[in-house]
């Protein structure tokens, strides 16, 4: 989503590059080049205001002067200030200290608020809570019956006494008010910690929308009321979320759609305006694509720096353990790395979810965003056809695969026997070097690191090495030469100067010698 805002901010900041120090002009333009990239991306005109008067102020004081490269400076300063506008720090659900933690989503029709309230259940029962979700969009049609199917997908129990509008002509059965009351004793009964009510939305901000959902609020005094907003609609989020923090004063925001395409405005904005923080955000259609919102490091995503910290929460919880200490004793053991481990990694790889998103966490990704959007999230699959299509030997033992076996695993995985022979080169390349780091060497061809003896540096030392005198096949005489080597060594330790690795001890030398001023023969260790 914030591709386009990224492109702009890298390009503004290249031009400051090289520069030992800034003038007041390269700061205006710096911040001219930062304003009308915020405005391109539908930021609200206060914010921006807001946010490069404070970027201005602070460039052009002692905080960039003084600093060794003030560019960096520059960018520090802009990532700061992001964190700022963007919440300033992680904000979590406030947990209820007795009975069930009741929490309201409310928002416009069309933001996701059903879909959300799956993901939300889900996320809250991998935290160890035990979830519940009451339906009170009784106005939607079919509202009911999506929120149970979201529900039996997330694995947690839906509270829904009455069905709801089947169509637009259809009057809603149901008090939404009595619904939620229910729900939450419902909640109580059955031992529930975390119940989500999902309430009714309309395609506008209307009067008879914000009564049903005030009134709700009052009737179960919810702990968190969350306002979902499209990340997408631009400008008008903030009059929305404006309107919605006056009719039901909510206490936090999600962000839903945050995957699209749109220029992101608003999850710039709605923070800063309402002075209400942004809690989570959904980046995709998957129940698992749903993660709490860390402004810091939204900001380092937004400047390109990456999200390393999110990347490697996502591995720790998609890893399977067991799996990974298995490698870790092959490893170990210097077991061949087979084909059937290749899977398994694989698998775990896919566990962990998109591979595009996983790469664009990455720093320096916006460098190489046109070939990770070029890649074919289809390839796993289809190297996962071409090892499944192998028998448990071939996997075992890839070098007895000949022609005839690579035309059969093609046609069995649909695939081109070019793909087979490419997969098994780069998995015998793959096998080299996990068998030279196994035996301690490193990675090969890497000059300058353990195990680098295949590469140019090391082939050179070989050449001009001197090569060792062969040995005589006469017993005696082989004793003779090793006798005479061993006299050749002790002779040679005994003539070397004893004393420290810089430099000879005082007794071994007259520093005298070297003709130095007086006084200065005490700093190399002489007696006088």
């Amino acid at each position: 989503m914030f591709n386009s805002l990224s492109d702009r901010l890298a390009a503004t900041f290249k031009n400051l590059r090289g520069k030992g120090r800034l003038t007041e002009a390269d700061v205006d333009a710096t911040v001219r080049e930062i304003r009308r990239a915020l405005l391109d991306a539908d930021v609200a005109v206060p914010v921006v205001r807001e946010f490069t008067a404070r970027v201005r102020d602070r460039a052009l004081g002692a905080e960039v002067s003084g600093a060794l490269n003030p560019s960096q400076q520059i960018v520090k300063i802009v990532n700061e200030e992001l964190v700022e506008i963007l919440g300033g720090e992680t904000r979590r659900i406030r947990l209820a200290k007795t009975g069930p933690t009741i929490i309201m989503l409310a928002g416009l029709q069309g933001a996701g608020k059903t879909t959300l309230a799956g993901k939300l259940s889900k996320w809250m029962k991998s935290q160890g809570h035990s979830p519940i979700l009451v339906a009170c969009d009784l106005q939607r049609p079919n509202a009911v019956t999506q929120l149970q199917v979201v529900g039996k997908r997330a694995g947690v129990p839906v509270f829904a006494p009455h069905p709801g509008a089947t169509s637009e002509l259809e009057h809603p059965a149901g008090d939404p008010v009595a619904v939620a009351k229910a729900g939450v004793e419902e909640a109580r009964q059955k031992l529930h910690d975390v119940v989500i009510v999902d309430t009714a939305g309309r395609l506008g901000v209307d009067t008879d929308m914000m009564d049903q959902a005030r009134n709700i609020r009052r009737a179960i005094v919810p702990n968190e009321v969350l306002f979902v907003v499209d990340a997408m609609i631009g400008q008008d989020a903030v009059n929305t979320a404006l309107a919605f923090d006056e009719g039901v004063n909510f206490t936090g925001i999600v962000l839903s759609k945050l995957d699209g395409d749109a220029r992101g405005g608003a999850a710039l904005s709605i923070a800063s305006v309402t002075g209400k923080p942004v809690m989570f955000a959904s980046t995709g259609e998957s129940l698992d694509d749903f993660e709490l919102f860390h402004p810091d490091r939204m900001a380092s995503r937004i400047l390109d720096m990456g999200d390393v910290l999110t990347l490697i929460e996502q591995a720790e919880k998609s890893w399977d353990k067991d799996e990974a200490a298995r490698m870790a004793k092959k490893f170990a053991d210097q077991e061949d790395f087979t084909l059937d481990d290749f899977l398994a990694q694989m698998q775990q790889i896919r566990n962990m979810g998109s591979m595009k998103k996983m790469l664009m966490m990455m720093p320096g990704a916006q460098n190489i965003r046109q070939q990770l959007e070029q890649f074919d999230e289809r390839e796993i699959d289809r190297v996962e056809a071409i090892v499944r299509s192998m028998t448990p030997h071939e996997r075992v033992a890839p070098k007895i695969i000949n022609g005839s076996r690579r035309a059969r695993i093609a046609r069995g995985s649909g695939v081109h026997v070019s793909e087979v022979n490419g997969l098994l080169e780069r998995f015998a390349q793959a096998q080299k070097m996990m068998k030279k780091m196994a035996q301690g060497g490193g990675m090969p061809g890497m000059p300058g690191m353990p195990g680098a003896g295949n590469g140019a540096g090391a082939r050179k030392g070989a050449k001009n090495a001197p090569k060792k005198k062969a040995r005589s096949g006469n017993p005696a005489k082989a004793a003779q030469e090793l006798r005479d080597a061993e006299t050749r060594r002790s002779q040679a330790a005994k003539a070397l100067p004893t004393g420290a690795a810089f430099g000879q001890q005082s007794g071994d030398f007259d520093p005298a010698q070297l003709n130095l001023p007086k006084g200065f023969d005490k700093f190399l260790g002489g007696n006088k």
